[in-house]
């Protein structure tokens, strides 16, 4: 019996890049993008950077972060054994080649900039509202296709969204009866975000409109943003 192929095989994971540590070999062009893209989800993540020559740029951006440091020196194996993570991102595939190797016999996961089949790992676009984070994968076939839909999912996702999940807790503790009331309950509760009916029971109804209500609101400022004004409206009648 034939399986269909999977389109996208990753497996999607959100790591907590903080409590890991990571080698970043390349101070140049490719290195800034990649230290920039982990300071940016996990400003607090140790992340060691090594380099013979590095830009102002990321000397400035790992001065602002005390967990970074930077290593002015020629890549040698030796700092992959305090290394959980690896980024090699220099203009050397040999060097990149043998950082693979490397790390592969010390069962360490590795991303390659611009070679897919050396990576264990790839980047995602990533949209972030609060504390809602979505990240786009093309399973490494076109990092430009996954920048146009990050661009599309931040102007659709409104910011007032954060204010609904930060609600979210607190109703969620107050919910009573057994795991499938409460999943009919947060289900009823977060309805309005795909515009469907939901479920109400009454002992949940206060704390559906207290959330529904944000929802609305939220939903509101968003639509506003691509209707057309009054004017242009009775133009197009």
């Amino acid at each position: 019996m034939s399986t269909l192929p999977i389109a996208n095989p990753l497996f999607p994971v959100f790591l907590k890049l903080e409590q890991l540590r990571v080698l970043l070999v390349g101070g140049g062009n490719v290195g800034l993008e990649k230290l920039t893209a982990i300071l940016r989800s996990s400003p607090a993540t140790t992340v060691t950077v090594v380099s013979i020559t590095f830009l102002p740029e990321l000397r400035e951006l790992a001065a602002r972060h005390p967990a970074v440091q930077l290593h002015q020196q020629a890549y040698n194996d030796t700092f992959l054994d305090d290394a959980d993570v690896v980024f090699a991102a220099t203009d050397d595939p040999a060097l990149h080649r043998r950082i693979k190797e490397a790390a592969r016999t010390r069962r360490l996961l590795v991303n390659v900039a611009d070679t897919p089949p050396l990576c264990d790992f790839y980047l995602s676009s990533v949209v972030q509202k609060g504390a809602l984070k979505v990240a786009v994968s093309t399973n490494g076939q076109s990092p430009t296709v996954a920048k146009r839909l990050r661009a599309v999912l931040e102007e659709a996702l409104p910011d007032e969204l954060d204010a609904v999940l930060q609600k979210m807790p607190a109703i969620r503790q107050q919910l009573a009866g057994d795991f499938a009331e409460k999943v009919r309950t947060l289900n009823a509760v977060t309805a309005g975000l795909a515009g469907g009916p939901g479920y109400e029971a009454p002992a949940t109804r206060c704390w559906r409109r207290v959330a529904l209500g944000a929802l609305l609101a939220a939903g509101a400022l968003a639509a506003a943003r691509f209707l057309p004004a009054p004017e242009a409206r009775k133009n197009i009648e």
